[in-house]
């Protein structure tokens, strides 16, 4: 077991695991206060989750102002709103600025790199932490502690051996494992006391018993534009407007990604969930009543809901897969299904088909500072978090600012006295 060497005295060195946006956003920090940083992780290149995040158009944050940003973040807002804010949508704008990339805001909002990829992006910081000393270590999988306090890290010649001053974890949840972030950090936390919350899926499809004959005739289809709606833990209900997309299993997609913390929580708790889908989310249902009314003659009833409401397709298709046949002939009782047509959704799809996760170490196991409180020393940010939140930007805002946090963390505690007495510091307001 090769054994790297240590710092002289004075000189700390800071051991980030995990290289993706909020591993490297604390590398940044680091290496911004001096300190020695070298970076760690699994995979044979850095960021290889954010990459394929952005083939389809790197979405990196959101215009919108802080009072409608926050509560994205749903009940983790309070906790992450001293970091967001700090590291907020157009903080990290600038900060992409400053790699030389060019961002756009698009009609929905949602803040893109000029050349909508997220390659150049990860190229000009890679370039730029090089530059400022860091060291990057590829192929090496964190394994936990030695006795001694050592890192175990398993890499290309074996088993090896790093001495560090602190330790910021930046392992993501359980999502698209096959790109690093695959929960197998949760054990090594575990035995040293650290509460961690189950990882779920999160923004993740859901799966129906769809009829063979829906199920062949429209699986790929889009739904839109609908409104959809489902019942909140502590009462109300969430909506989001949208669209989605049927699949062999069930459904997924932007509309049902957003709605996808309520629907899980919902199966947990009720064994199924409920989706409510407004099929004429333009009509009100007066409007369609009336409509129905309409004598239809010797038309048949597909071809009145296609003349009358321009109902065809695949949301006629719904109606007749989830609607009673006896129930057609009730035009009240049909009226009110276009309106609030109910998904009997029963389980959420494999964590490892989610694009994201919830659950993580838990912020009562935090300081304000994101330092473990079982673990003086050893820091943690990014998805690996107990948080949650919609696609859109909100993400990798968060990982982004719970990095930056984690990193001046990191430094403040080298710096103080709380290190040399193996005590957390608290996190100040007013750093750079």
């Amino acid at each position: 077991m090769q054994t790297l060497p240590t710092n002289g005295p004075g000189t700390p060195r800071v051991a980030v695991i995990g290289a993706g946006p909020a591993g490297l956003m604390a590398a940044e920090v680091l290496a911004g206060h001096g300190l020695t940083v070298d970076v760690y992780d699994a995979m044979p290149s850095a960021g290889r989750k954010f990459l394929l995040a952005g083939r389809g158009g790197m979405n990196i944050t959101h215009s919108e102002p802080q009072p409608d940003f926050l509560p994205r973040y749903g009940n983790r807002r309070e906790q992450l709103a001293p970091f967001v804010r700090r590291f907020d949508a157009d903080r990290l704008r600038q900060w992409i600025h400053e790699l030389g990339i060019e961002t756009f805001v698009g009609s929905s909002g949602r803040v893109f790199p000029r050349e909508m990829k997220a390659a150049p992006l990860l190229r000009a910081w890679l370039h730029r932490l090089r530059e400022a000393g860091v060291h990057l270590h590829m192929r090496h999988r964190w394994l936990g502690w030695h006795d001694d306090g050592s890192l175990r890290l398993a890499g290309p010649e074996g088993e090896t051996s790093v001495r560090a001053d602190a330790v910021v974890l930046a392992l993501g949840g359980a999502s698209w494992p096959r790109l690093g972030s695959d929960g197998s950090w949760v054990p090594l936390l575990q035995a040293r006391q650290v509460e961690v919350a189950p990882l779920l899926p999160s923004n993740c499809g859901f799966e129906l018993d769809w009829s063979t004959h829906f199920r062949e005739r429209f699986a790929g289809e889009p739904v839109k534009p609908v409104v959809a709606s489902v019942a909140l833990p502590n009462g109300g209900m969430q909506n989001r407007r949208g669209e989605f997309i049927i699949t062999a299993q069930g459904i997924e997609g932007g509309l049902v990604y957003a709605l996808s913390a309520a629907l899980r929580e919902g199966i947990a708790a009720e064994g199924s969930a409920r989706l409510y889908l407004d099929l004429l989310p333009d009509w009100p249902l007066e409007k369609v009543e009336t409509e129905l009314a309409h004598p239809r003659g010797a038309r048949s009833l597909s071809s009145h809901l296609q003349s009358r409401l321009h109902l065809k397709g695949v949301k006629a298709g719904l109606l007749r897969e989830l609607m009673r046949k006896e129930d057609f002939a009730d035009m009240g009782k049909l009226a009110r299904a276009i309106k609030a047509l109910p998904l009997p959704v029963l389980r959420p799809r494999p964590i490892a088909e989610a694009i994201s996760s919830a659950g993580g170490v838990g912020f009562e196991a935090l300081d304000d500072a994101l330092m473990l409180r079982a673990l003086p020393g050893v820091f943690c940010a990014g998805e690996m978090l107990d948080w949650e939140a919609p696609t859109g930007g909100y993400l990798l805002t968060a990982c982004f600012a719970t990095g930056h946090a984690a990193g001046h963390g990191a430094a403040r505690w080298l710096k103080s006295e709380g290190r040399e007495a193996g005590l957390a510091t608290p996190y100040k307001e007013g750093y750079k």
